[in-house]
């Protein structure tokens, strides 16, 4: 046997240590299970992909198009530039 060690986000470790607890498993137990799958496979054992730049467009378009709709649902269309200003500085303050 041979030891590894990789950085990780402090969070991500803390997710992931009570999930593999869930599962009854230890980190070093799940991540082997990763490692031996990656080998048998001869693969990541799922899909790692970037959406493509027409994807992201329609994304936020959809997105553009559904803040429209709030907008005009919640009389937001008719507010001027200086009144969305203020309302927006009124929230940030608010914090």
């Amino acid at each position: 046997m041979t030891s590894m060690t990789i950085r990780v986000d402090e969070q991500l470790k803390r997710n992931f240590d009570i999930l593999c607890d869930q599962f009854g498993l230890s980190n070093s137990a799940a991540l082997n299970l990763f490692i031996k799958a990656v080998v048998r496979e001869r693969r990541i054992p799922f899909e790692i992909k970037a959406d493509t730049e027409t994807e992201i467009r329609k994304q936020g378009w959809e997105a553009f198009m559904r803040m429209r709709e709030s907008a005009l649902n919640n009389g937001a269309a008719d507010m001027t530039l200086d009144e969305i200003n203020k309302e927006i500085n009124a929230v940030r303050n608010a914090r």
